[in-house]
């Protein structure tokens, strides 16, 4: 009985129809936004990897690593409203998931400034493509609500690693693993598209 209720969750979770980013007309500008890193899984991915990362290298960069990720990336999207190309967005955006599921893998001790320039670079793709999917919403709002959405990702990894250490004195190794788990899934999305 039990295999069969696990299997009827499992059917009807597939059946589901898709997510797709918020309407701002029918949701408004903040909930358009916030939604718009949760509906794609090279976000989540790479979010969740900061956080992953920031933990692992420790000290300062639990913090620092995540805040220039969120700064950078609102510089990506006012570029991408002042109409600045950048080429190269998506396989960047793609790419910054397996590069950032690698560093938490080998738990790369860097400098925090070093840490910040890597994530600042992959943040400015991401805020890009967000100004670029900015359609019917007012900036303002929807800058804000991605960039909660953001940090509520950040906070996951950076807890996800927290979490292991409470539990184990092993607990590296879970951010470890999820950060591996995140490269894995990076390298499947690359190959799906």
């Amino acid at each position: 009985m039990k295999r069969l209720s696990i299997a009827l969750i499992l059917s009807v979770g597939a059946a589901s129809p898709a997510f797709a980013h918020l309407n701002p007309a029918e949701h408004g500008s903040f909930a358009a936004g916030f939604s718009h890193p949760l509906f794609g899984a090279d976000h989540i991915l790479a979010m969740v990897g900061v956080g992953l990362w920031a933990f692992l290298v420790g000290g300062r960069a639990v913090w620092m690593i995540p805040t220039a990720f969120v700064a950078t990336m609102m510089l990506g999207f006012a570029a991408a409203l002042l109409g600045i190309g950048l080429p190269f967005v998506e396989p960047v955006i793609a790419a910054s998931v397996v590069v950032l599921g690698l560093l938490a893998l080998v738990a790369l001790q860097v400098p925090v400034p070093v840490g910040m320039a890597v994530v600042g670079f992959f943040a400015l793709f991401h805020g890009y493509a967000h100004g670029g999917e900015l359609g019917e919403a007012t900036s303002l709002p929807f800058m804000v609500g991605f960039a909660l959405a953001t940090v509520l990702l950040h906070a996951l990894g950076v807890g996800i690693g927290f979490a292991g250490n409470a539990l184990s004195h092993r607990g590296r190794i879970a951010a470890r693993i999820a950060g591996g788990l995140t490269a894995l899934a990076g390298l499947w999305l690359v190959a799906g598209a």
